[in-house]
């Protein structure tokens, strides 16, 4: 008889995916099982990596690669049908599952992050009207420096995104991803409870201010007004491109005792360890017109204004690049009808190439024809098999 092709492969990225994977049990009986949950796992987490959108494309892929496959695990039994693994892929945890993925992504990319952008985005068709569910609205920690997404948390149908962002900063701490970064949120989280979360975990927060915060607003804002041109630091960033020419002016205010002082009256916002408020002054020059437009921060961050406008231009990565991407390149709005909660997006992401952010996985995992839009994509697979 033939010896099994099988032969355990060195320590690397996919062993350590499945050591991680290893805490989540098979609860099937051993007898007559073809298909082990490990071996499910790694071919369902390789062909999302090689741009699978659909159980169907990940069974062909796994098809098409099988060889490489069994370098990892033996695999006597094949690659199964698209229908067997989306059958299989629901009945795991999903919080099991993103547990264990996010603590393989940790390990992968050791390095301490610099800057995480937190925002929420609804896939707009994931709702089912008939049964009254409305649209899945998730939230995202988007490592900007990394283009790598940490993690995700699914907002309740009844609250809001400042209900999900404390339970998912809370797992993101448990990994130590937060520790030394700074967190960067819009003007939703800005309130006194999500601050203390993000120091609680050692992170520095910068915050935006808008009308939902009208006094602090106006505090800021009066504040600027009153400083002396000695107490402002200013940074100036001209940016050209797109047929545009834009002017950022960045100002950073560190007289800010009067935000931890005597409030004027009882309940007013208080924010831990606050170190400075920040305007943004943004001039953009069209061919036909200006637009200006003014922002406010605040930061328990001591950098300087320089570093401060980066990190702030830097938490829209996760609107121009990681949510266009998922739109655009995943058409994460056009499918989604029905989604259940184990076909939510992997938490993890990827970066292949320079402007491309990747995420493990997307909510439009379902049942597809196998039809002539997956035909050049097999060729492919086969001719780089």
């Amino acid at each position: 008889m033939d010896a099994s092709p099988y032969e355990p492969a060195r320590c690397s990225g996919l062993r350590l995916l499945l050591e991680h994977f290893s805490r989540i049990k098979d609860k099937r009986s051993p007898e007559g099982v073809a298909h082990m949950l490990n071996e499910v796992l790694l071919v369902c987490v390789c062909a999302t990596i090689a741009e699978c959108d659909s159980f169907e494309a990940i069974s062909d892929w796994g098809r098409a690669h099988l060889d490489f496959l069994k370098r990892f695990l033996p695999f006597h039994g094949g690659v199964p049908s698209g229908r067997w693994l989306n059958i299989m892929m629901n009945r795991i945890d999903p919080d099991l599952f993103a547990a264990c993925f996010m603590d393989w992504v940790r390990a992968c990319w050791p390095e301490p992050l610099d800057a995480i952008a937190i925002d929420g985005k609804s896939l707009r068709r994931s709702h089912d009207r008939p049964r009254g569910r409305a649209a899945l609205h998730l939230v995202s920690a988007f490592a900007t420096n990394r283009r790598l997404v940490l993690g995700q948390e699914a907002v309740d149908d009844k609250t809001n995104e400042t209900t999900a962002i404390p339970v998912l900063l809370e797992k993101l701490a448990a990994g130590r991803s937060l520790e030394g970064a700074v967190v960067t949120i819009d003007a939703i989280a800005c309130n006194p409870q999500i601050a203390q979360s993000i120091r609680a975990v050692g992170a520095d927060y910068l915050l935006a201010v808008k009308g939902n915060q009208p006094t602090l607003q106006a505090d800021i804002e009066a504040a600027f007004e009153a400083a002396g041109k000695g107490q402002v630091e200013v940074d100036v960033d001209l940016d050209k491109g797109h047929g545009r020419i834009e002017t950022r002016t960045v100002s950073a205010l560190r007289q800010v005792d009067w935000l931890d002082g005597d409030r004027r009256f009882p309940g007013e916002v208080r924010f831990v360890d606050a170190r400075a408020i920040v305007r943004v002054e943004a001039r953009t020059e069209l061919k036909d017109r200006s637009r200006f437009d003014t922002r406010y921060y605040i930061t328990s961050c001591a950098r300087s204004a320089t570093a401060l406008g980066q990190i702030i231009r830097g938490h829209w990565g996760i609107e121009n690049t990681l949510h266009w991407t998922l739109d655009v390149t995943f058409q994460e709005d056009i499918f989604g009808c029905g989604i259940s909660q184990p076909q939510l997006h992997y938490p993890g992401a990827i970066r292949p190439g320079a402007d491309e952010p990747r995420r493990i996985g997307s909510a439009r995992w379902g049942e597809q024809d196998n039809n002539i839009r997956y035909r050049p994509t097999a060729d492919r697979w086969r001719s780089i098999g």
